[in-house]
């Protein structure tokens, strides 16, 4: 354990929808990369509307995870809506998101954790995106435009493997419902000057569970709010 893992105390937000096959390993290895790897933590999972048990499944692995908090939304509101919840539910000082659909290996904060001290965002990034075609044509396509209208943020804007101050986070307003809610972020916080250091980190096939990234619902969803935060940025800087 470095010194600077040892001394910090993280809120781990997992959005999850439908995830019932993969909660138990996610909350699982997240509880022991925390365990090594933090002074003190909470897991904080925002059940987005799940319909496949995941409630039933939440509520037995908070019998054996005292660390564990559930947030609940009765409906399906969107990736970016379950990532504000989870936001405003965190308790510590530094946020780490990971999905909770097990793509990630969490012990890998350890890496994020050792540049914290100079950061108030360190963004994973994937060494090799393991997504079907589909999905990675998608997020090809959407953030090639995110980048013509808002320039260079990250290298992997949507990895959601991140690190984020929480003082940081409540200094936004953040509005998406959506996928766009990383970029919101990542703006946001360029206007802010934050510090933003970026790590690789593994990504690996979904084994259990459907994805929703290539959903074309969730892709128009996601055009419509980037159209629209781009006119709301207009309007913050013509008002400046």
């Amino acid at each position: 354990m470095t010194a600077v893992a040892s001394s910090v105390e993280i809120s781990a937000v997992l959005p999850a929808f439908n995830e019932a096959a993969n909660l138990e390993e996610s909350v699982g290895r997240m509880a022991k990369a925390l365990e090594r790897h933090a002074r003190a933590f909470e897991i904080v999972v925002v059940d987005d509307g799940s319909q496949d048990g995941s409630p039933a499944v939440l509520d037995r692995l908070k019998t054996t995870h005292p660390n564990l908090r559930v947030v609940r939304h009765p409906v399906n509101r969107g990736y970016g809506a379950a990532l504000r919840s989870g936001f405003q539910a965190a308790r510590f000082p530094w946020i780490f998101l990971m999905d909770a659909d097990n793509q990630f290996d969490p012990v890998e904060v350890a890496q994020l954790l050792a540049r914290a001290a100079d950061a108030d965002i360190v963004a994973g990034y994937r060494k090799r995106r393991r997504d079907p075609l589909l999905r990675r044509l998608n997020a090809w396509a959407f953030f090639t435009l995110v980048r013509l209208i808002f320039g260079r943020l990250v290298r992997d804007v949507n990895c959601a493997f991140k690190l984020i101050r929480r003082d940081l986070l409540a200094r936004m307003a953040l509005h998406s419902d959506g996928a766009l809610i990383n970029t919101e972020v990542l703006v946001l916080a360029r206007q802010m000057h934050a510090r933003i250091v970026e790590v690789p980190v593994h990504h690996y096939p979904r084994m259990s569970g459907k994805q929703t990234g290539a959903n074309l619902r969730v892709v128009a969803r996601a055009f419509r709010e980037l159209l629209a935060f781009k006119a709301e940025m207009r309007k913050v800087e013509k008002a400046a």
